[in-house]
């Protein structure tokens, strides 16, 4: 090695290492399956980093490796080794290529929050609600009575997603094709489907289609996530908070609860499943189905109390609690 020009040996190590890290970036395999419109964004993101991790890794290791062995004490050499002060030019690249980096990385991250709906106004904590691909209804102040009811038959709406900061040209609304109330409380989840009258221990949702869910929390923060779908929303008691995805794959994933929210914790879990436009319909006549006769709006026969009862048969969940879910006070 010592008899290549060093330019050249640092452009092949340079291009080697550039190829592994490239490749692996891209087939790092370490995410679950996609299974949303918006998980691509998360992945697309969590790729670039693992190619930027990599290369920097085998960069650093290399490095260190190869300095263990080309600068090895001789057997028998006690002497010092040569006295470094210090190399400014050395210092001020390896600590402005890692600034980069980050600033790059930070303003990727933040694109990518924004284009889910991260920053859309009045939502939790004052970071906004996630609506992901959603539409929204602005509200303007038009500043005069007459002027307001002039305008009073032409709402005005974006059919793009809602960021808190930046323009949004405005359109015609689109409603959520399906709307789900989810409750969370220790230790489950309720869902429940305004429009139809089900209450289910599980999610389900059509794929293809624009889900809604309004998330609140019933005692604790909890915390509302599938992986499989890249979405997580915060639920706090008294307030509720939306999320909005599409489905774009059938199946059956995890619901978990990202937030530490009491001793069972771990155990706060359910399940989405995503059917077929044909099996949710199925689905929701079957339920419908269980209505007693005359009442139409109901989606099964039992009442809430009895229907969580069952539901949380096996969670360490007290009577009281289940009471104030069945018939909740708000605040």
């Amino acid at each position: 090695m010592s008899q290549i020009p060093a330019p050249l040996l640092t452009l092949v190590i340079g291009v080697v290492v550039t190829l592994v890290s490239l490749w692996y970036g891209q087939n790092n395999h370490l995410l679950p399956l996609q299974a949303s419109e918006q998980a691509p964004l998360v992945d697309d993101l969590f790729n670039v980093m693992m190619t930027i991790g990599t290369a920097l890794f085998i960069v650093v290791q290399g490095t260190i490796i190869y300095f263990f062995i080309r600068f090895r004490r001789p057997k028998g050499d006690d002497t010092d080794g040569l006295p470094v002060e210090g190399n400014l030019p050395l210092e001020a690249f390896w600590t402005a290529i890692p600034a980069v980096i980050v600033v790059g990385l930070g303003i990727y991250s933040v694109s990518v929050f924004q284009e889910m709906g991260g920053f859309t106004p009045g939502g939790h904590h004052g970071h906004g609600t996630m609506v992901a691909q959603a539409p929204q209804k602005n509200v303007i102040d038009v500043g005069s009575p007459l002027l307001a009811q002039s305008e009073a038959e032409d709402s005005v709406y974006t059919n793009v997603q809602v960021y808190g900061f930046g323009a949004s040209s405005l359109k015609e609304v689109r409603a959520p094709d399906v709307t789900v109330n989810v409750t969370g409380m220790q230790y489950a989840w309720i869902f429940r489907y305004p429009d139809t009258g089900i209450t289910d221990g599980e999610l389900h949702v059509p794929v293809g289609q624009d889900v809604q869910l309004m998330i609140e929390a019933q005692d604790v923060i909890h915390s509302f996530w599938v992986p499989q779908f890249r979405l997580k929303q915060d639920a706090l008691p008294g307030q509720t908070a939306e999320l909005r995805f599409v489905a774009t794959r059938e199946g059956t994933y995890p619901v978990v609860c990202a937030e530490l929210c009491g001793a069972y914790h771990g155990a706060m879990r359910t399940q989405v499943i995503v059917h077929s436009v044909e099996d949710y319909a199925d689905w929701v006549a079957s339920r419908v189905a269980q209505a007693p006769s005359g009442d139409a709006a109901v989606a099964t026969s039992r009442t809430d109390a009895e229907y969580l009862a069952t539901a949380t048969q096996a969670m360490p969940v007290d009577p009281t609690q289940l009471a104030q879910l069945a018939d909740p006070v708000k605040p």
